[in-house]
Order: structure tokens, then sequence, then C-alpha cells
């Protein structure tokens, strides 16, 4: 592709992004809309989709960015929900998908139907991430959705390497499926395993944050890489190097930290616009070579799999929620209760994404005999239907359907004792070790800079309580949110005094870089909770 085309989609995906930020609609959902209308825009180019850029180049860094951002201890303990939905879920999925599109569409094979089922089993992980974020559900249903979205791509690419194999004649039966799905698993388990110790130790070894920055955009390609170069699953091997650094992440010096999270959240950014856009742009590459099964035929067999789709995931999660806790009385220990709310939540919430799209455009278009490959007009479609379909129709109603079932929401209150009673614990530590550092001759410091340094403790311990405390009468503020506020106007009082400085000769750029940086500091230190 030309490089105005690919800058103008990223350009445009960004600013319909930034868009949504201003509106109710989630921003995939407002991005696909804007990739289904631009699609047939006079003049616009060809972004056919391509499964040899999104796999390999699109799906790591996103997969790598949303797992750093994941608790290892959240997932550990919601292993058993996250396991179930992950992986029995999509093989579920695979096998009543692919049989009942087989039983609806005349002639499909079962093996090219299972295909199918492969190719629209796994919910996606940006799109699942995304509305979660937005919509600030309770954490223990955030985390399941993530961590399923983390790991589902991984079994639904190797069902559909298992299903596709059925179909060119290359298959092994039940048990070479079985056994080509555990050594993918274990595969891109152990490939993580292996990478993650050594990635982080070089991290912690590096002293330079833009070194630092280049390996961190390194590490999901190069996961993925070499687990692929191994016949292992990619997916895992990158979700699980990004968990370990994500957990391992404050052994990092701040630098890097702070430059490494505005780089991913960027790339993030960008990335998650341009693979919503791209769904939409399918459009006509997809309807293209529809052929025969345009008209009543195709808006059926599009409507079935949709329903389809939907209602296997409620047939999977209810039982895996509930009858677990039935004949476990450790599970009913363990785990906190939950009403049937919470799976209605997680059932809804199986948005299909891009990767169903990718998986489906990779299907080859002839067989090993040179034969076509049977109905793959048609499952392209479907998938594309099924994809859009999920991502409009439980993308638009999951807000009011969460609004309407009143689920508890987080308990900020809660949690901002807890941060505060942290924070009181580190600063007490804090404050016993200045008092020791100062009683040694070689740490002695004029008595207003010891002072200063204990005012900044007292300030950091402070500012969490005085969020529990009382609000402004004026402006509903906090103490603590009007301190920040007075904070910035003089740092921005300051820094129209350096640019007029600057603009008077007074001081040259140079110095006036040097010390906006500073104020830049101190105002990223002053609002580091937004």
């Amino acid at each position: 592709m030309e490089v105005l085309p690919l800058v103008a989609l990223v350009a445009a995906s960004a600013a319909v992004a930034g868009l949504a930020r201003r509106t109710p609609v989630p921003a995939p959902l407002l991005l696909v809309a804007a990739g289904l209308v631009a699609a047939y825009l006079p003049g616009m180019p060809d972004y056919t989709l391509d499964p040899h850029i999104v796999l390999p180049l699109l799906l790591p860094p996103l997969l790598y960015t949303a797992a750093v951002d994941s608790s290892y201890l959240d997932l550990r303990a919601n292993f058993r929900p996250v396991a179930l939905l992950s992986v029995g879920y999509v093989l579920f999925a695979t096998l009543v998908v692919g049989y009942v599109v087989h039983l609806v569409v005349p002639g499909l094979p079962l093996t090219a139907a299972l295909v199918l089922g492969a190719v629209i089993a796994p919910p996606d992980a940006v799109a699942a991430t995304a509305i979660a974020r937005r919509l600030g559900l309770p954490n223990r249903i955030t985390t399941i959705l993530q961590g399923e979205s983390l790991v589902n791509d991984a079994t639904a690419i190797t069902a559909y390497k298992v299903a596709l194999a059925a179909v060119v004649g290359e298959g092994a039966g039940w048990a070479g499926g079985i056994t080509e799905f555990l050594l993918a698993s274990v595969g891109g388990v152990g490939v993580g395993l292996l990478l993650m110790v050594p990635i982080h130790h070089l991290r912690t070894r590096l002293r330079e944050p833009l070194l630092q920055n280049t390996l961190s955009l390194l590490i999901p390609f190069v996961a993925y890489a070499v687990a692929e170069r191994v016949h292992a699953s990619g997916v895992l091997a990158v979700v699980v190097v990004a968990l370990y650094l994500g957990h391992r992440a404050w052994q990092v010096d701040f630098a890097t930290r702070l430059q490494e999270a505005a780089v991913w959240k960027m790339v993030a950014f960008i990335l998650e616009s341009v693979v919503f856009a791209l769904i939409g742009l399918q459009l006509p590459v997809v309807l293209k070579d529809l052929g025969e099964y345009e008209g009543l035929d195709a808006a059926w067999y599009a409507l079935a799999v949709f329903l389809v789709v939907v209602v296997a995931r409620f047939v999977w999660v209810f039982p895996a929620t509930f009858l677990p806790r039935v004949l476990s009385a450790r599970i009913r220990k363990r785990e906190p209760t939950t009403d049937w709310r919470s799976p209605v939540i997680v059932g809804w919430a199986g948005m299909r994404g891009v990767v169903s799209l990718a998986i489906a455009f990779s299907i080859p278009l002839t067989l090993d005999d040179g034969s076509p490959f049977p109905y793959r007009n048609l499952i392209l479609f479907l998938t594309f239907t099924t994809v859009i379909a999920t991502l409009v129709v439980q993308g638009l109603t999951l807000p009011p359907l969460i609004r309407l079932l009143r689920l508890p929401p987080r308990d900020v209150q809660a949690e901002t004792l807890a941060e505060a009673q942290a924070q009181s614990e580190a600063s007490r530590a804090a404050d016993e070790r200045l008092t020791e550092l100062l009683e040694d001759p070689a740490n002695q410091l004029p008595p207003p800079l010891a002072d200063r340094l204990r005012t900044v403790l007292e300030r950091r311990r402070n500012a969490v309580w005085e969020r529990l405390g009382e609000v402004n009468p004026v402006t509903g503020e906090s103490a603590d949110e009007v301190y920040r506020r007075l904070s910035r106007e003089m740092i921005e009082a300051e820094r129209e005094v350096f640019v007029d400085l600057r603009d008077r000769r007074r001081i040259d750029d140079e110095m006036l870089r040097v010390l906006l940086r500073r104020l830049d500091l101190e105002e990223a230190a002053a609002y580091r909770e937004e």
C-alpha cells in the first residue's frame, strides 16, 4: 500500500476515535460505522485486510499492552472462569456454530463449517477491554473479560489450523487435533517462560530510557515471532511475557516507566482506532465475491449464525458460572458469591473483532488439488456480518443493559481508603529511613532542605486522606484537588515568564527547554492521579 493512503487511514481513525470521546457511543462502534460509510466514498483506496499484517504486526502489540496493564494476581485468582471462557467456550462455540451452520447451509461440508466456527469463536480482545474500561464494570467481571480476551485468540487460531487441515485433507483425526492444540498451547507458554526472565533482566540493566523503550516496543514482536517459529502459540508467548513484565514493572527505573506508559498509550490508541476502522472498510471486499449467496439467503444465513453465536455463549456461560460452585465446596469458599446478573453481562459482552476477520482472510483460495476452497466467500461474508452484528447490537445495548441490571458499582470510597492506608504505611517507612540517613554525617543537609524533604513526604501522605474529607462548598473540590489546581496555575504563571524571557532574548531556547522540563515534571507530580 502507498504511504499516503496509510497515513490518511491512521489520521482519519484517530480523528474519529477522538470524536467518540465526546459522544456516548463507544469508540469501536463509531469507528466501524465510519469505516462502513467510507468504504463507498468515491476514490477510496483499497484497504483489503491482510492477515500477514494483522496477525504478526497488529495483534502482538495490542495483546502486549492489554496484558501489561492486567493484574497477574487478579488473573490467577480468577483462573477457573478465565480458563473456562478462553479455552472451553471457544472450543464449544467452534463445534456448536460449525454443526449448526453445516445443517443450515445446504451442501456446506462439516469440516468447512468448523473452519467458520473457529474463525468467529473468540470474542475480541480490543473491543472487550475498551468497552469494559469505559463502562466501569465491577473489578471481577472486568478481570474475567480481559483474561478471556488475552488467551482466547490462541485457542481459536489453533482450532482453526486443525479444522483447516481437515478441509485440505491433512487432518490426523481428533487425537491429532488435540495433540496439536496441546503442543501449541504448552509451547507458547514455554516460549514465554523462557523469554520473560532474560528480557526483564535486560530491561533492568539498560540505563538509557530511550533504549529501554525501544526494547519495550520490540518485545511483543520478538515473543510472537519466536513462538511461531517453533510452531507454538505466539499469542500465549506474548501474554506470558507481558504479564511477567507488568508484574515486575516496579523494578524498572521511573524515567522508563513514565516514558513507556506514554508510548504504549499512544500505540494502543492508534492501533485500536485503525483496527476498528479496517473492519468497516472490508464491506466491499466481502460483498464483491459473494456470488450466488446474494439476497435473502445470505441475510438468513447471517442472522442464523449471529443468533447461534449469541445463544451458544449464554448456554456455556451460565453452567460454567454456577455448576462448579454447586459441585465444589472449595470453589464456594474461595470465590465470591455471584448472582444471575454477572453471567448475563459476561454472556452479552461477546463482541467479535478484527482477529476473526484476519483469520477468515487467511483461508486459502484453493485446496492442494487445485480445487476452490469450499464456500470460502460465504465464510468470509458470515464472519464479517457476525463481527458487525455483535459490535453494533451487543456493543450498543451493553451500557443500557448494565444500567438496567444495576450491578454494584466499584466502591470508590473503600478503594480510596485502602490507598490512603497504603500511602500512610509507606510514608512512615520513608520518614524512618530519612531520619536514619540524616544521622549519618555524610548526609548532612541544611535544615531548610531537610524540612523540605519532610514537607514533600507529609504532602504525599495527606493528599489521599484529603480526598476522603470535606469538599469545597463553592467548587465541590476536595482540598487535594484545590491544591493541585492552584499548583498548576502557579506553574503556568512561571511558564509564561520563561517564554517571555526567551522571546526577549534574555535566555536561549536550550535553557527554555531545561526550565520547561523542570516545570513539566513538577506538574506531572502534582497531577499524578489523572
